[in-house]
């Protein structure tokens, strides 16, 4: 399944192509997506990128997290899932906003 990584701080004109392009030499690269606006089709400035192992992850975190690309500096890190996002609670009772006290 690979190991998916959230990258942000991507310049509005880089492409799906340029982020497989910058995360090659770390690896496999399995997908590259730039998370778009839904209105209007612009970069939302992140994206997410999938590598073929928990070591070519690792290896594009420590390329690549930092650096700076076309005057931005990039955040590279292993993305949360949706119910890591959510909080504890959600994942409690899969009901976000749900108080029990």
């Amino acid at each position: 399944m690979g190991t998916r990584l959230f990258v942000g701080g991507l310049a509005h004109s880089k492409s799906e192509q340029d982020l497989n392009t910058m995360f090659a030499p770390c690896g496999t690269v399995q997908s590259a997506h730039i998370a778009t606006d839904k209105v209007t089709g612009q970069s939302r400035g992140f994206g997410f990128v999938r590598m073929s192992s928990e070591a070519e992850a690792e290896q594009a975190i420590s390329t690549l997290n930092s650096t700076e690309v076309d005057g931005r500096t990039l955040t590279v890190r292993v993305a949360k899932s949706q119910a890591e996002k959510r909080g504890p609670m959600a994942q409690a009772d899969g009901n976000p906003g749900t108080n029990h006290s």
